[in-house]
């Protein structure tokens, strides 16, 4: 009886353990994992699925929740026929009952169930170790995984970036193609447009001669037939009057013949009488003159003097004067010079100009805002004569010797405004002569010369003496076209400027520097070129021209009571005329000098004039800048040409 109390004990301890060993296999189940205990009895039935190999396990989800999905694969099924509603699998129960029922069969049931323990420790073990291998081979997988995305992905960036440059390599290819189409069809628009101009210009050339000589010939058919007219009517007049004065003679010759013995008769009768009543009163007078010595002496004595006073007055006077103005006066070869003739003429005028210049001079630069009045110069040049301007100024201040100066260029590039603006600058006074006035004066040139450094050498504020067209007279010495007059006075000028001058600064201009002579060229200090104007200074030229010419044109008017008797100038309207307009007009007039643009400038002006409503048109001002461009053009070809028919 005590054995069997104890059998029933110990299967009750079997049912209990196996119960809750059943109960835990489930909760294991349920929650995902592995069974905690694996006994013969209480494995997973055959029905059941397995776990897929590592090389079978599907890939984990992008977003991070592939550990979770893993978690939640493992879930026991509730589609089970024996499942309950709840998850319950009743099979663990059962194979519990039967593991129950061998331990009450077998003869040491302690042992049995420690057997049976121990083999389900080494189960899970090996589960356990077989599930560490296979999360290493999944993340051996994974790993791998990633790797392939990563290649696949760079393989995709390096394709894309490849795609990129050849669409960037043809798209460039493509906008270079396109910009050298451009660039030739503008290239050949640019010609067509060149060739469609200069057979405009031939064309209206053409038109223009032909409508010359339209005009001329029906000129002189129209002078012809009028002269043809006026000698038919002078011939049938003349034939008329003659007839009338014949028959008029006839008629009135004995009416004229009486009437003129009349008027005779008369005549005579008057100035027989007039001469009779002369001759009265003077005969009168020389009696009572020679009757009475004293008024004979007094009269002869009076007109004596009178004649005496009047011829000795008149040749006093132009002597006196002469000598004043060889001594004090302006010499004959100076054309223009800020000084005045005489050393008292002008002093007013130029106290106030040199007030008004002190006053003006921290705030008025100029007309163009460069400091050098209408004088448009290259920068680097224009630099230079500034620098010249102060070192003669500072020259003067120090009394030290001034420096001689030499301008060359083609004509009209401001030779002479820029000498006349140096002197302004450095305070000094200008006069300027031509070389061509030496020449005629023959052998009065020596003396001349003399009496020009003389006057110069009065001046208090120094004088810069301007010789324009130097090349004249200051030419090589040992050229046979040369005559004895014009060496001498080339001698007499190297003999006044062979020492530095404080007093005087000399300033030569000319175009052809090569035929100075080798002594002239010794006396220069400093030498400046005046080349052409740029295409900026063009511009500035045009500006400042078109203000002159155009804008301000009409604005001076008189102030004198005249003006209202007088026709006052029209205003000049201009429309459209920009800065690219001005600065297209100065590109088109490339060779041009300044002289020549201002010339230009004129024209239109006078084409502005000559227009019916005195406006400036953009068409306007480029028919007359390419007609002057024309102009230009042809004048060239005729020079270069010149030589070849001479030779």
């Amino acid at each position: 009886m005590a054995a069997a109390a104890a059998a029933a004990k110990a299967a009750a301890a079997a049912i209990s353990a196996g119960a809750a060993v059943a109960l835990c296999t489930e909760r294991a189940h349920a929650e995902g994992g592995g069974p905690m205990f694996r006994f013969p009895g209480f494995s997973t039935p055959s029905h059941a699925p397995a776990a897929p190999p590592p090389h079978q396990q599907p890939p984990a989800p992008a977003g991070g929740r592939g550990d979770e999905a893993a978690e939640e694969a493992p879930r026991v099924s509730t589609q089970h026929s024996r499942t309950s509603a709840a998850g319950f699998d009743p099979a663990p129960l059962e194979r519990g009952v039967e593991a129950l029922n061998k331990l009450k069969q077998a003869p040491d049931p302690k042992k049995l169930f420690e057997l049976m323990k121990k083999q389900e420790e080494t189960r899970q073990q090996e589960f356990i170790a077989k599930k560490a291998e296979e999360q290493r081979a999944l993340a051996q997988l994974e790993i791998e995984k990633k790797r392939i995305d990563y290649e696949e992905t760079k393989k995709l960036d390096q394709q894309r970036a490849k795609i990129n440059a050849q669409t960037s390599q043809y798209e460039d290819e493509l906008k270079r193609k396109r910009m050298q189409a451009e660039h030739e069809a503008q290239r050949m628009r640019n010609q067509e447009l060149v060739k469609m101009q200069e057979e405009s210009a031939i064309r209206l050339e053409q038109i223009r001669r032909a409508t010359e000589e339209q005009i001329q010939q029906q000129r002189r058919q129209t002078e012809k037939e009028k002269a043809d007219i006026e000698r038919a009517t002078i011939t049938m007049k003349s034939i008329a009057e003659a007839d009338a004065r014949i028959k008029e003679l006839r008629e009135t010759e004995d009416v004229r013949r009486r009437l003129l013995v009349e008027e005779i008769k008369a005549d005579r009768e008057k100035w027989i009488e007039v001469i009779n009543t002369t001759f009265d009163h003077i005969g009168g007078g020389l009696r009572t003159i020679l009757t009475d010595q004293n008024k004979l002496v007094v009269a002869v004595g009076g007109l004596t003097a009178l004649a005496a006073g009047i011829y000795t007055t008149r040749e006093g006077a132009r002597v006196v004067w002469g000598y004043v103005d060889r001594i004090l006066g302006q010499p004959s070869l100076v054309r223009e010079s800020s000084r005045g003739r005489y050393p008292w003429s002008g002093s007013v005028s130029r106290a106030t100009s040199t007030l008004t210049s002190k006053l003006k001079n921290g705030s008025n630069l100029g007309k163009n805002g460069n400091g050098f009045g209408d004088v448009i110069l290259n920068p680097s040049l224009q630099k230079r004569v500034k620098q010249l301007a102060n070192a003669t100024a500072n020259t003067k201040l120090h009394q030290a010797p001034f420096r001689n100066m030499l301008f060359y260029g083609p004509p009209g590039t401001g030779k002479t405004m820029a000498a006349r603006e140096l002197a302004r600058k450095s305070g000094l006074d200008y006069a300027l002569m031509t070389g061509g006035d030496v020449a005629p004066l023959g052998s009065q040139a020596v003396t001349k010369i003399h009496q020009l450094f003389d006057w110069a050498k009065k001046s208090n504020r120094g004088l810069l003496l301007f010789i324009d067209e130097a090349d004249a007279f200051l030419c090589e010495r040992n050229k046979t076209y040369m005559s004895e007059a014009q060496r001498s006075a080339l001698n007499a000028l190297l003999f006044r400027t062979g020492d530095q001058s404080k007093d005087v600064v000399l300033a030569l201009a000319t175009n052809r520097p090569g035929d100075l002579d080798s002594a002239v060229a010794d006396r220069i200090d400093e030498v400046l070129e005046f080349p052409l104007p740029g295409e900026d200074e063009r511009f500035k030229i045009l500006k400042l021209y078109l203000d002159k010419y155009i804008v301000k044109a009409g604005d001076k008017h008189e102030k004198s009571w005249l003006r209202f008797f007088r026709r006052q100038p029209q205003k000049i309207e201009v429309k459209g005329i920009t800065d690219d307009l001005i600065r297209e007009a100065a590109a088109k007039t490339q060779g041009f000098s300044g002289r020549e643009i201002a010339k230009m400038m004129a024209s239109v002006q006078a084409a502005v004039y000559g227009s019916k409503d005195c406006e400036l048109t953009p068409g306007l001002f480029r028919e007359v800048v390419d007609y002057k461009v024309a102009e230009h053009q042809q004048r060239r070809r005729l020079a270069g040409e010149e030589p070849k028919q001479n030779a």
